[in-house]
């Protein structure tokens, strides 16, 4: 329905554009035009556009709500009663209705199919109508404005910013609800764990008893353990990126020859295409049995999955983020200070070490903060490489955990939004984002401080 219908709307501006386009053409020949006639035709395809695109973003809309209310009205009263069975039943009339299979005892569904089918058919009936007839009224109107003292140009890009300000404003209330949920739910989990207990407990276990002489579930929610196998794992990643991605960025950026530049940065980037799932593999298949052999041959106890394998291979993967970024800002230091440096007697490295870093020190700071929030982040590498244990070590050798892995375990699979468990997964979510939000704070306040002395 959807490409149908989007597929008639591009026509139908297409067909707007050239009839407008034309007929200001044509009046053009006569008259002074205030715009070129392309204004007047991007104007008339954005106006038979836009209130197609309304008709149908608040139609399906619409539809669904509808084609659900009228299906729940067709259901047992019992099972609408219970949001589970209420919600299940719901999947099980949508796929029915689209004609993909669906098992088990499906009687009761029967008329509620019927339903949902008739009023979505009548739904999408009248939203092809009444976007057509927006798109044709669009057109008359977009036709009738079209004269010699019409501003056309002006309109246009009104619109044009408009657009790109409901651009810029869905991304900033994206980000905003994100947060938003994210403190909600945490709030709700604080509600049943005590923030003192989350923030410094040293043992985690989210795994919550459902019947009270259940054991073997303590419910332990004390972040410490991943906080330092986040920070365990991050800073043996930063070790490994940081050093090799900026003498990578020097070398590129003020020894190398562009030749050799032109070929090595494209190579040197290829490591932030790979995906982090092959990395991981590369890690539990590769480093870390490597580590463990080597550990043995000196007599070192290493476990099978350790957080030096995943902190190698992830420094591999952010080497990309620091060396590109470092380049991109020392090659745009200007070059009258390079020139300054050399001619006041400097040599190539004291100019490096001296002017140029200085001067790019922001940039730097960003790439490496950057870089941080990247490791910090990063699940399927530890995942495979690091494994899931929460042990609360500084030993590299030693199998961790992070933030993040343990928000992916604990919402894997079918999850009732309503246990401390899986609330812990937003918890844990919010303290990560506090954390790269204080990262970022203070790369800001370098940039802020260092930036006015190079300006």
């Amino acid at each position: 329905m959807s490409l149908i219908y989007f597929s008639l709307l591009l026509l139908m501006s297409g067909f707007a554009y050239v009839l407008a386009r034309g007929r200001a053409a044509e009046g053009a020949r006569g008259a002074t035009f205030h715009s070129r006639p392309a204004y007047h035709g991007l104007l008339a395809g954005a106006i038979v556009a836009l209130p197609m695109f309304a008709v149908f973003a608040i139609g399906s809309f619409l539809t669904g709500f509808a084609a659900e209310r009228q299906a729940l009205a067709a259901l047992d009263p019992a099972l609408v009663a219970d949001p589970l069975r209420r919600g299940a039943a719901l999947r099980q009339i949508a796929d029915l209705a689209a004609g993909r299979p669906v098992a088990g005892d499906l009687s009761a569904l029967t008329a509620a199919v019927e339903t949902w089918r008739s009023v979505r058919q009548i739904a999408i009936a009248a939203i092809y109508a009444l976007g057509l007839a927006s798109g044709v009224a669009g057109l008359l109107f977009a036709l009738r404005r079209i004269a010699p003292d019409f501003k056309a140009r002006n309109r246009f890009e009104r619109l044009v910013s408009i657009f790109l300000m409901l651009c810029a404003g869905i991304a900033v209330l994206t980000t905003v609800g994100i947060v938003f949920s994210v403190v909600f739910e945490t709030f709700r989990f604080f509600q049943r764990v005590s923030p003192v207990e989350f923030l410094t407990g040293t043992h985690w276990s989210p795994q919550t008893a459902i019947r009270a002489d259940q054991g073997g579930s303590s419910g332990a929610f004390g972040i410490v353990p991943l906080l330092t196998g986040t920070l365990l794992i991050s800073t043996i990643a930063m070790l490994v990126a940081g050093p090799i991605g900026l003498f990578a960025a020097i070398y590129m950026a003020e020894y190398a020859s562009p030749r050799f530049r032109a070929i090595a940065k494209p190579v040197l980037e290829i490591l932030a295409g790979i995906p982090t799932v092959v990395l991981g593999f590369f890690a539990a298949l590769t480093i870390a049995p490597l580590i463990r052999v080597t550990g043995q041959a000196l007599g070192l106890d290493v476990a099978s999955e350790s957080a030096l394998a995943a902190g190698l291979v992830m420094g591999m993967m952010i080497i990309p983020f620091v060396s590109s970024l470092s380049d991109d800002v020392i090659t745009a230091v200007p070059q009258s200070l390079r020139d300054g440096s050399l001619g006041l007697g400097a040599t190539k490295s004291e100019t490096i070490k001296r002017v140029i870093l200085p001067a790019a020190l922001p940039g730097i700071v960003s790439a490496f903060m950057l870089a941080i929030s990247r490791a910090v982040g990063e699940t399927m590498i530890v995942v495979m490489a690091a494994g899931l244990a929460a042990n609360l070590t500084f030993n590299p050798l030693d199998a961790v955990t992070t933030f993040t892995v343990q928000i992916k375990t604990i919402l894997v699979g079918d999850q009732e939004f309503d246990s401390a468990k899986t609330l812990a997964a937003f918890a844990l979510g919010f303290v990560l984002f506090f954390f790269t939000l204080t990262l970022n704070v203070i790369a800001l306040a370098i940039i802020r401080k260092y930036r006015e002395q190079y300006d």
